[in-house]
């Protein structure tokens, strides 16, 4: 692969980033705190959060196996999404390619730094082909986003193809494992030492629940790792979000039987959709959602909407025509939709 400085933005490999008042005595004992113009009451909101993580990263390390050098944390995924450009892309001159169907905020961010994004269809299967893929990029190509149990079709990427972009491409691949936890697949964030050109994302909002409080996470090298910290806003996740994730990580065990219940759930509502009429086909899935072809999914979308039951309309979404994305609910939440369902 390139070097990071070389596939890094000049500017950005020279910035001198912002040097936080926290920053400054890191590692230090310190008692009085006159240096950041805070109130000195209304403690502990009172004071600026630590712009690093330290404390969460380190227990965020023991949860996802990857040493705290190596995470980026982020308000929400969608920070970790839009860095990479902003690190690595220069506007109106670089490119990124992607699979699609996939979460849309890739392209959205691309857009909004003024980078080509060069999507490539994935087959009727779902399925990457690296060929096509790597066939798609130039030398101005940065970045290659994966989205692996993928959005909105549910299913893990041939892992192969996958291991195959990251060996051959130049650039720095991206696979966002969001719905990791729901999949059986081995995680990409334990290849991190052999691929010095991988990202993966992960996030807190899936699997533990935890959407209200904007935690995402990079895994990467501990050069991308400071280049994302250069560029990050200083106090990026604040106070609360960092306290209410390190409660939640705690007690991991909870996590995993919600995941148990969610898969039992799963497996269950695919078998529901499977008989009703209105349902063609029900694509595999990885993830805490499934992706359902119907007979008409405008119709029955808005059909849903006026019982109260919202589910997502991917009917627009290229290869996913007359297709629902149906997120796991509760039991009786998934019950209430069939049961409205069996009635259309």
């Amino acid at each position: 692969m390139i070097s990071i400085e070389q596939l890094c933005r000049k500017n950005i490999w020279s910035l001198a980033p912002y040097s936080s008042a926290r920053n400054e005595y890191a590692g230090r004992e310190a008692r009085v705190f006159l240096d950041a113009n805070e109130n000195p009451y209304n403690q502990p909101f009172n004071r600026y959060p630590d712009p690093l993580q330290l404390e969460l990263k380190e227990a965020l390390s023991k949860v996802k196996g990857v040493p705290a050098e190596n995470i980026f944390l982020g308000n929400g995924s969608d920070e970790a999404i839009d860095l990479p450009y902003r690190c690595f892309c220069e506007p109106g001159k670089d490119n990124v390619v992607a699979i699609e169907p996939t979460y849309g905020m890739y392209k959205v961010c691309a857009d909004i730094n003024d980078v080509e994004y060069r999507p490539v269809l994935l087959d009727e299967h779902y399925q990457i082909s690296a060929d096509r893929l790597l066939a798609a990029t130039d030398s101005h190509t940065k970045l290659t986003w994966l989205c692996t149990p993928n959005n909105p079709t549910g299913n893990c990427l041939n892992r192969e193809e996958v291991i195959k972009v990251i060996e051959q491409f130049e650039g720095l691949v991206i696979v966002d494992e969001a719905y990791s936890d729901f999949s059986s697949q081995p995680t990409f964030r334990a290849q991190l030492s052999k691929y010095p050109n991988l990202i993966v994302l992960n996030t807190m909002s899936k699997a533990w629940g935890c959407a209200a409080i904007r935690l995402g996470m990079a895994f990467a090298s501990e050069e991308i790792i400071q280049l994302f910290n250069k560029v990050k806003y200083p106090y990026n996740v604040n106070l609360l979000t960092q306290q209410q994730a390190l409660e939640a990580l705690k007690d991991p065990f909870e996590v995993d039987n919600w995941v148990k219940i969610l898969l039992q759930e799963r497996s269950r509502m695919i078998d529901a959709f499977a008989m009703l009429p209105i349902c063609e086909k029900v694509y595999p899935t990885d993830a805490n959602f499934f992706l359902a072809k119907m007979s008409d999914a405008p119709t029955i979308y808005n059909y849903l909407v006026d019982k109260g039951i919202i589910v997502r309309n991917r009917h627009r979404v290229q290869l996913c025509e007359n297709c629902l994305r149906i997120t796991i609910g509760t039991k009786t939440e998934n019950s209430e939709l069939i049961a409205a369902l069996r009635q259309f």
